[in-house]
């Protein structure tokens, strides 16, 4: 009776032992993943905590300087290390290792500001131009009447008038920025006080990214890729360019296209969504023209049936800023022209393409003609995404994905690349960030190398290897980019 019980025995043994190997393995297992987690979830305290620290001290660092036009190789270094960090911001997020909310988003970017906001415009003098102007506005005088050099200015505006560059041009900035201009000189015709109001429309801005980035259903952490970004703090806050306020409406114009495309399946779209989103983006237009090439991406938008609404804001929108100023506005195309064929300025593709020809205006042609054809394509590819039934959230990442590339190209294109012209592509990082458009964000601060000399000796000297290094540092991230995710891809098996 003994017997079948022996010989169970071992097997029972043995059976029990891999039961207990098997539950060891487990537990060790389990143990590992939970040490993992701990260690990732530290590791994101860490960068959600000490990120916004590090980018405010060194903001701290270059706001503290007497003068930041001898202190160029000091700010390019701080702002590459807000570059990387905010890098690092986008590697993490990704990872689901950050955790920002749209308060403190927001908090670290007015911080931010605000560290520049009473500090004069060391780097650019533009904003002189624009308090001239905003001041007149307000005391009825047409700004596009006549160049500042011909006016005799009024005792309070004598300090503003010296500091006007070109003062025999008359302005080039269309009527959406004489509003802006005006409004900010109506808060004390202060130079600080016009600072001030342009970096609370482009705070307002960095809101409307985290709206739209919600409707595009995408983390709104997201955000601080332009809300933290050195260019638009330096660039708006310290130097008080009006981008931002035009770029804020072109966004709000695409937020208004977002709200209605979420509810277009439940009901019909409404009308006044259309109408308002054609008004943003002709005031937009009026701000800085870059948001005009834009027209077809959110044309495209738009239902069939409700294009003409869209149409209809657009066009009374351009006519109602318009009329006011004419007839004397036609004055701001004669600047518009000289700028268009006399400007330069690190512009690497126009210098190679003067150099071959022999032809600054063969040049321009062909850059021209080139931007034109790239714009097209890019359009035409998302018309052609559009009509193959993606759905309104979709539709709208893909054509952030395209003022994103036209942006790219306008900025490698161009004869005169300006630091701030780049905020037309800083805009775009949070929905389609990439390696050259972070690279190239940061890049433009290298021209800023023709301050010192002009500075210390009133010389105006580009450096020829700053210019092509802005034009390939972006190319150069972009293929190592390509190049690393291609490694990356796993290689398939033979026969499969």
């Amino acid at each position: 009776m003994n017997e079948p019980v022996a010989w169970l025995r071992p097997i029972v043994t043995d059976r029990r032992q891999e039961l207990l190997n098997t539950i060891r393995k487990y537990v060790t297992v389990m143990a590992t993943a939970k040490k993992n987690l701990t260690i990732t979830a530290l590791a994101g305290n860490i960068v959600t905590v000490a990120l916004p620290v590090f980018l405010i001290s060194s903001c701290g660092i270059l706001a503290v300087q007497p003068e930041l036009r001898l202190a160029v190789p000091l700010l390019i270094g701080v702002t590459a290390l807000m570059a990387t960090l905010l890098t690092l911001a986008l590697y993490c997020g990704e990872r689901a290792k950050v955790l920002w909310s749209p308060a403190v988003i927001l908090a670290v970017g007015l911080v931010l500001r605000l560290l520049f906001l009473f500090s004069p415009p060391q780097l650019s003098d533009d904003i002189y131009r624009y308090l001239w102007d905003g001041s007149n506005l307000l005391r009825g005088v047409n700004p596009y009447a006549a160049s500042p050099s011909v006016i005799t200015p009024l005792p309070g505006l004598k300090a503003v008038h010296s500091m006007i560059n070109h003062p025999d041009y008359v302005t080039i900035y269309p009527p959406t920025a004489q509003l802006v201009f005006a409004g900010g000189a109506a808060t004390g015709g202060t130079i600080t006080g016009l600072k001030a109001f342009l970096a609370l429309l482009d705070l307002g801005l960095c809101a409307l990214l985290v709206m739209l980035l919600k409707r595009l259903e995408m983390p709104a952490w997201r955000a601080v890729l332009y809300a933290w970004n050195p260019l638009p703090v330096l660039e708006i806050a310290g130097s008080g360019h009006v981008d931002g306020a035009g770029l804020a409406m072109l966004i709000g114009s695409f937020c208004l296209l977002a709200m209605d495309r979420q509810s277009a399946s439940a009901t019909a779209p409404r009308r006044w969504p259309f109408l308002l989103s054609g008004a943003l983006l002709a005031c937009a237009g009026l701000v800085k023209l870059f948001p005009l090439v834009l027209t077809p991406v959110l044309f495209l938008l738009v239902p069939n049936e409700r294009r003409r609404h869209f149409a209809a804001g657009f066009i009374a929108t351009l006519a109602a800023l318009v009329l006011p100023f004419l007839p004397h506005l036609v004055n701001m195309t004669a600047s518009l022209d000289a700028y268009a064929r006399n400007w330069e300025f690190a512009g690497f593709a126009f210098n190679t393409l003067r150099t071959m020809t022999g032809s600054g205006t063969i040049a321009r042609l062909l850059l021209s003609s080139c931007f034109l054809l790239v714009a097209v394509g890019i359009i035409l590819r998302l018309a052609g995404s559009i009509n193959h039934g993606l759905s309104p959230v979709n539709r709208l990442r893909q054509a952030m994905e395209a003022c994103y590339a036209i942006a790219m190209a306008l900025l490698l294109l161009t004869p005169t690349l300006q630091p701030w012209y780049a905020l037309c592509l800083a805009v775009f990082l949070p929905f389609c960030a990439g390696p050259a458009g972070l690279v190239l964000c940061w890049a433009v601060f290298l021209t800023y190398q023709v301050q010192i000399p002009y500075f210390i000796l009133g010389q105006w000297t580009e450096n020829p290897q700053v210019t092509a290094a802005v034009f390939l540092a972006p190319l150069t991230a972009y293929l190592l980019s390509r190049a690393l995710s291609g490694a990356r891809q796993p290689t398939a098996e033979p026969g499969q």
